[in-house]
Formats: C-alpha cells, structure tokens, sequence
C-alpha cells in the first residue's frame, strides 16, 4: 500500500472523533503512577509500524491501538483499530458497548452492516473511500465476499476502551446451558454442540 495514502487516512480517521463515552479528566492528560518521565516518547505508539511493507494476513486480523496497547489515550476519549481482511473472511457479528465506530475503507470492498433495537438491518456494500458508522452498543458486522482481493480499513472510535463482545463467542462459549440455547434457537443438542465445537479455541 502506496505510504503516504496510510498516513492520510489514519489522520483523517483520527479527526472523526467529537463525541465521547470516557469519563472527562480533569488535567491535560493522565499518565500511570509506575511511569517517571512524560516526554514525547510517550504519546507516541509504534505499534502500527508492523504493517508497513508486511505481507497480508491470511486470516481476518485487527491491530488496535486502545488503552491497553497505548497508556497515553487514557482519558482522551479516543481508540483505532486496523482491520485486515483476506478474501472471503468476516468480521463476525460483535458489539462496542462503550462507543460508536466509524470505518474507512482504504482497499477492496466490504458489506457491512448493524441491528437496531427493532431488530432491522441496516446493510451496505462499501467500495474503498467509503465510510460506515455503526452507532454505539449495537450488533454489527463486516464481510469481504470477494474471493479473490483482500480489503483494508481503519476503525476510529469516541473511547480509549470500546469495549469488544463477540457475539457467537458470547452465546455460545460463556457457558449457557445447552437446554437454554436450545430452546433459545429453537434447534437441537446436536446442532447446539457442533457450533460450540466450530467456536473452541484450536489446540
């Protein structure tokens, strides 16, 4: 990917950010008590610096810069994320319980799409350039269905800790008794045990 593009749209999709989930701070920034010295070192990640000239994954793959990854978004109200995704693989349908998401679509295209509370979808095929926003807490997803060309796109969100609930994940492997999900997808045991089995961690 030509550089100068990436590092357009990542200060494009830094920008986005006016609306915040994080609590106000009260100083300019925080920093962690085991952390002596603040100079420019430390508002600076590198961690992004891994996917200049690497080769695509060959699986669906995010590389976030969140609170966990960057002490220095403490307090800032702002995240990002990259998202890598090989033909035909899915961003599995999934909630941000502390914050929207605005993605911008750098390479290939995406279907896209989010639930609302009434239970519609709202669906849209992206082409690079193009730009999605999916409103805080609800259920939504990403799919490359084009076999052949993989897509890119960078993820900007109103919190340094979106939160992240897999929704397969959370349903099926947090421990819900199989007769409860039985009914619940009013489907059988069997069926029930072969998604667990697609979903557990591979040894």
């Amino acid at each position: 990917m030509n550089c100068r593009f990436f590092v357009l749209a990542v200060s494009f999709a830094v920008i986005q950010v006016s609306y915040a989930s994080d609590a106000d701070i009260i100083a300019d920034f925080v920093f962690p008590s085991n952390v002596t010295v603040v100079d420019g070192s430390f508002f600076t990640s590198t961690d992004m610096r891994v996917l200049i000239g690497a080769d695509p994954p060959t699986t669906f793959s995010v590389l976030k810069a969140s609170l966990s990854e960057f002490p220095a978004l403490d307090g800032q109200s702002v995240s990002y994320a990259v998202l890598q995704y090989p033909g035909g693989s899915i961003n599995p349908p999934h909630i941000h319980p502390h914050s929207s998401e605005l993605l911008f679509l750098l390479t290939g295209s995406l279907v896209v799409g989010f639930i609302d509370t009434s239970n519609k979808l709202y669906a849209k095929t992206l082409q690079a350039g193009d730009m999605f926003v999916f409103p805080k807490g609800l259920v939504h997803y990403q799919y490359n269905k084009n076999e052949q060309e993989s897509s890119f796109a960078l993820s900007a969100f109103g919190s340094a800790n979106a939160g992240l609930v897999p929704v397969p994940g959370a349903v099926f492997t947090s421990g819900i008794s199989d007769d409860v999900l039985v009914k619940a997808f009013k489907t059988d045991i069997i069926t029930v045990q072969k998604i667990k089995a697609g979903l557990a961690p591979k040894a």
